[in-house]
């Protein structure tokens, strides 16, 4: 019998891409489900009638790598032991009732921001800490329940492996050419609007455009540092990889920052009138050759093969904005002044671009790397214990 054709468009355009479209966070849900099923079984193999205990802690552990779950778990572990303790102290001194409860989520939230775990682990500490000394069966004590979230927890690091398709570093590879290519279309796009003769709301455009692109940037910042820190423990990681993706991060930072700027300078000139064409198409030619310059990162950073970046590819781009810098010298009787400001910023711009894509700015590497931000850490060290920031070798 054949399938109706409204039931097939029904499937095809609202059940099947309802989560087609949504693979990765199918996936997720599916490890996550599978975990909390596990511990709830190991759970109660081990800590009878406490399964329940530990499929909370495996469903709160669970997250999108093995790196940010065994962080989350072992800061659930450490907070949850200290939000239980407060609890079950609480509960000799004054019984389970009102006190109780204030003490153990107003201590295990001010211990676990004491640790600096998080607001969403410090929700999680606070949780599971009422759920360790809250009234069970009698069979079921504090510690059972106790141990059952810490068998909960390393069922959700075990099988949060399997949670996202890729590595740490093959995200950010991700990260990194999404965000290199969304940069070059809008170079490209700026280039053509140029050549042809833009106006206001056009460069209003643009640089709405270009500060989406900016704000995209702590995200493949942060997923840099996780491939980075990922590295540093787990055996299977390529120490060398990790650290090369970050410096094309921190690279990449810096290109879209200089994109931005340069599509608020445009913006700037379409306010201020309009450029001679001659200088107009000289600055749509330099910001096609950048545009190009960054398709082609992306193409080397996907390359099996590890080739580098030509260098010539970056040396056109540091060329186009000489030859921009020139042109508006040899124009500068017809260019007025604010104009002749802002041509002169982007050519420059170019120049810093290029360097930020072979990674010859000295900005690069002579400058001390941050680190981590300190709402990743889950232990803050004392400022007289830091070790000074290390500087990346060229």
């Amino acid at each position: 019998m054949r399938t109706p054709a409204y039931l097939e468009r029904l499937t095809d355009t609202r059940l099947v891409r309802l989560f087609a479209d949504r693979w990765q966070w199918v996936r997720q849900v599916t490890v996550t489900s599978v975990a909390a099923a596990l511990a709830w079984q190991v759970g109660d193999i081990f800590l009878p009638r406490n399964g329940v205990v530990a499929a909370i802690a495996a469903t709160l552990t669970v997250q999108v790598s093995v790196h940010k779950s065994v962080r989350e778990g072992f800061s659930q572990i450490l907070g949850t032991s200290l939000g239980a303790g407060i609890g079950l102290l609480s509960e000799q001194l004054f019984g389970l009732g009102f006190i109780t409860v204030v003490l153990t989520v107003g201590l295990a939230s001010v211990g676990a921001r004491a640790l600096r775990l998080g607001a969403a682990a410090a929700i999680n500490v606070a949780i599971t800490a009422l759920i360790v000394i809250g009234p069970g069966l009698p069979e079921s004590t504090a510690w059972h329940r106790l141990g059952s979230i810490v068998i909960g927890t390393l069922i959700g690091i075990s099988l949060s492996y399997f949670s996202h398709p890729k590595s740490p570093a093959g995200r950010t590879v991700d990260e990194i050419a999404k965000l290199a290519t969304w940069s070059a279309e809008l170079l490209g796009v700026m280039a053509h609007g140029v050549a042809e003769g833009f106006d206001r709301h056009q460069a209003a455009q643009w640089l709405a455009r270009g500060r989406v692109l900016v704000a995209r940037v702590p995200r493949v910042r942060a997923q840099a540092l996780e491939a980075r820190a990922y590295s540093r423990w787990f055996p299977l990681a390529e120490r060398a990889e990790a650290d090369d993706l970050y410096m094309r991060a921190v690279a990449l930072d810096h290109a879209v920052e200089q994109v931005r700027n340069i599509a608020r300078t445009l913006y700037d000139s379409a306010v201020e009138g309009a450029l001679p064409m001659s200088v107009s198409q000289q600055i749509s030619e330099a910001l096609s050759t950048a545009s190009y310059a960054l398709s082609a990162s992306v193409v080397e950073l996907r390359d099996e093969d590890e080739l580098p970046l030509d260098p010539a590819i970056t040396e056109d781009v540091r060329q186009a904005g000489v030859e921009l810098a020139e042109q508006l010298l040899e124009e500068r009787a017809n260019v007025d002044s604010e104009q002749f400001g802002h041509g002169i910023y982007i050519a420059t711009t170019l120049g810093r671009m290029a360097d930020s894509l072979d990674q010859s700015a000295p900005a690069l590497h002579e400058v001390p790397d941050p680190g981590p931000p300190t709402e990743e850490l889950v232990l803050k060290l004392p400022n007289a214990v830091k070790r000074r920031p290390r500087r990346w070798k060229r």
